[in-house]
């Protein structure tokens, strides 16, 4: 255990963010560099080590979160790190980009501001990649299969890395110019710099993993073909199917998906181009959907120059404190969130629903046309009276997203059965109806979080390693039906 007073003695304390008027200006990360480690050890001595730590149920990696936090009091990085890695590949990327379903979980969330349990995963693994320590793990014997993984986001990226440290010869298909899925793509450079992405790679090059950029399975190469020249084949091509919004003026030009938008910023800061083929600058920007993308879009057209920036939710605004009846401890809360993107400006506007788009006679959009709705009889409805129109002259989609593409005949060529929700159907040990084949991550489960997908994909990897050898040492943090703390 830590210290046994520290959550009596420490008050919760997280990362410092750097002045909002200078990092709208660059697309470095938000948080001060350097500014956890003064106070990580304090912050980690707040971890209780409780009898039960409900922090493992609420990490569907079932981190092993009081021993790193130890790890970190003593300023033990070498063990925290190993601690840390023994369940998650890769902690760079959940320590930034996850909602950190363990912290709603934590024993002292009862009745105190929950432990940094977050802040602490980010200053471990970023001290042992400090520190040199991050090694590749090679394998000792090689299997003989082989094992080609559809798709190079977490999910598959920890399949691919689990399944090569078994032995087996691994190849990642990855569709875009480069590794990383919607890590690479879809999460602006100030959330997570893209460094952090390419080091793993490198790693993962040097422990055997093959990569393949700039090939669609199903549209490039056949997956039936694919299927004939592996031994297993894992599918983790996430859920990319974009919720639409079927409204007149749809039409009209300046209206986008969020991940057609976002995809190009960082393909800036990638040096592709100079300047971003769709730009927030000087526009009214309207951003429609509340969650995490839709968040994404705001910090991005802030550092565009945007004129002015608006998220709509078609939701009420979600309570600042927990219901207890409603959510109690230890479920995930849905909560008023404040992003690093929100502080940065803009308006929020909550129950409301698009009617129609309006655009000049050139075509670009010019005007969003909304109403407030509410529930009536556990209905949405609108509210006479209510209809208005703001500037928009940029609008983003971000609405999430319907399942997995059925665009590119890899779902028909390999002759995979669907579930009620349009994902993949997969069984216990992640293997779709066809022998061989195996899903993970969103292309499965629907779209969800990193730390999720990087659970899938090891999972995955343990069902693919006993269908080619008979058993695996592998571990399994989860099966296809597990929902754990969150909702």
């Amino acid at each position: 255990m830590a210290d046994p007073k520290g959550f009596l003695n420490h008050g919760r304390e997280v990362a410092k963010s750097r002045p909002v008027n200078e990092r709208v200006k660059d697309w470095n990360e938000v948080y001060v560099p350097g500014s956890l480690l003064p106070i990580i050890s304090k912050q980690a001595s707040r971890c209780m080590d409780c009898g039960i730590p409900f922090c493992h149920n609420g990490c569907p990696l079932g981190n092993l979160i009081p021993e790193w936090n130890d790890y970190a009091y003593r300023e033990d990085w070498q063990n925290a790190s190993e601690r840390l890695h023994a369940t998650n590949n890769f902690p760079e990327f959940t320590g930034r980009l996850c909602p950190a379903p363990c912290e709603s979980a934590c024993v002292l969330g009862i009745n105190q501001p929950a432990v940094t349990i977050k802040n602490v995963e980010v200053s471990i693994i970023d001290k042992a990649w400090d520190s040199g320590s991050v090694a590749p793990q090679a394998p000792e014997r090689l299997s003989g299969k082989t094992v080609a993984v559809i798709g190079s986001g977490p999910a598959g990226l920890a399949a691919a890395q689990q399944l090569t440290r078994a032995g087996h010869t691994v190849a990642v298909y990855e569709r875009a110019d480069r590794i990383g899925g919607l890590l690479r793509y879809g999460i602006p450079e100030f959330k997570m710099e893209k460094r952090h992405i390419n080091r793993r790679i490198e790693q993962m090059r040097a422990e055997g993993t093959k990569f393949r950029t700039g090939i669609e399975i199903g549209r490039d190469m056949p997956g039936s073909a694919l299927r004939k020249r592996y031994d297993a084949v894992v599918i983790a091509a996430g859920a990319t199917t974009a919720r639409d919004l079927p409204v007149p003026g749809r039409e009209l030009k300046g209206v986008y998906q969020a991940m057609e938008y976002l995809p190009l910023a960082n393909k800036v800061q990638e040096g592709d181009f100079v300047a971003p083929p769709i730009s927030a600058e000087g526009k009214h920007v309207v951003v429609i959907g509340g969650g995490d993308t839709g968040a994404d879009c705001v910090g991005t057209a802030h550092r565009q120059g945007a004129a002015s920036v608006t998220q709509l939710e078609i939701m009420p605004r979600p309570n600042e404190e927990r219901n207890p009846v409603a959510q109690p401890w230890p479920t995930f809360p849905m909560l008023y969130k404040v992003t690093s993107a929100h502080e940065e400006g803009g308006e929020r506007v909550y129950s409301v629903s698009t009617t129609h788009f309006e655009g000049d006679e050139d075509g670009n959009v010019q005007w969003l046309h909304l109403v407030e709705v509410e529930f009536v009889d556990g209905k949405l409805t609108q509210k006479p009276g209510t209809e208005r129109k703001i500037p928009a002259q940029l609008v983003t989609l971000a609405m999430g997203f319907t399942g997995t593409d059925r665009e590119n005949g890899l779902v028909e060529q390999l002759g995979l059965e669907l579930d009620e929700r349009g994902n993949v159907a997969r069984d216990a040990d992640f293997q779709t109806n066809v022998p061989g084949v195996f899903v993970a991550g969103d292309a499965g489960r629907g779209q969800s979080l990193i730390v999720w997908a990087i659970a899938e994909g090891r999972s995955a990897a343990r069902g693919v390693d006993r269908f080619l050898t008979g058993a695996s040492d592998l571990p399994a943090p989860i099966r296809p039906t597990d929902r754990a703390l969150m909702v």
